[in-house]
């Protein structure tokens, strides 16, 4: 079986094990939304990268959401595949300030393509709380200058200038 293949068979299954929800959804609802926009977006990442890019997006929370390790992660996919998920994987905290602090920003910036994986995961959020009326749509709009300003980098502009304009779209 192809990697990304058993990545996403392996994500849906652990999220699922975990009972992890994306709303009313299941979690792969979350997980497809995220691979989707990295689809659009992809020409963004060095060709050699792009299936481990697409299988972190399938595996991005897979260890603050549904129990996994590092090392569980690893012996599932690959080390590259498990470095984003790991570099994903906020850090313990009381609140979203707490567990989205800027030891987990650095990590981020500097794991390459985990940037733009959490690009896709915010646009996947924000598009997603825009067409429920969440009021979830606010705090990402707030946080939105302080997030780019956190995990931007250069191989991310065009991503990034997407992520602003959900915000000037009508909600």
């Amino acid at each position: 079986m192809k990697k990304l293949e058993k990545t996403k068979e392996y994500a849906i299954r652990k999220h699922k094990e975990a009972n992890h929800k994306y709303d009313e959804y299941d979690y792969d609802f979350h997980l497809n939304m995220v691979f989707e926009i990295a689809k659009k977006f992809i020409h963004l990442v060095e060709p050699t990268e792009q299936e481990n890019v697409f299988a972190g997006c399938w595996v991005h929370d897979i260890i603050e959401d549904a129990r996994e390790t590092y090392n569980d992660v690893k012996k599932e996919t690959n080390e590259t595949i498990a470095e984003l998920a790991y570099a994903l994987t906020n850090e313990k905290g009381r609140n979203r300030a707490e567990r989205a602090n800027e030891k987990y920003y650095k990590g981020i910036r500097e794991t390459k393509n985990a940037s733009f994986i959490k690009f896709c995961d915010r646009i996947a959020n924000v598009t997603h709380s825009k067409n429920n009326r969440s009021r979830m749509f606010d705090k990402y709009k707030d946080e939105n200058e302080n997030f780019i300003a956190n995990i931007y980098i250069p191989e991310c502009q065009e991503i990034s200038e997407h992520l602003k304009e959900l915000f000037k779209e009508k909600h």
